[in-house]
């Protein structure tokens, strides 16, 4: 992967495994709905333009609620 590259990535998103997450949520947003956020990309796939979307300032972390209990935790 060169565009966006990590290190720019990472100056968004704290960790490696945050960046993924959400990453991959928003692709499989994209393929399901097909609702694109920036006017342009320059990836082809739907993984990559998630990552366009991060490095432009479009996706952030949600802060995680720490109530909230997850079906896999009951």
């Amino acid at each position: 992967m060169l565009y966006p590259s990590v290190d720019a990535l990472k100056s968004k998103i704290d960790s490696k495994y945050s960046l993924v997450s959400l990453a991959s949520k928003r692709a499989r947003q994209m393929q399901e709905q097909g609702d694109e956020q920036l006017e342009s990309y320059v990836s082809h796939k739907p993984v990559g333009k998630a990552l366009e979307e991060v490095a432009a300032g479009l996706l952030k972390k949600e802060k995680q609620d720490a109530s909230t209990i997850y079906e896999d935790e009951i």
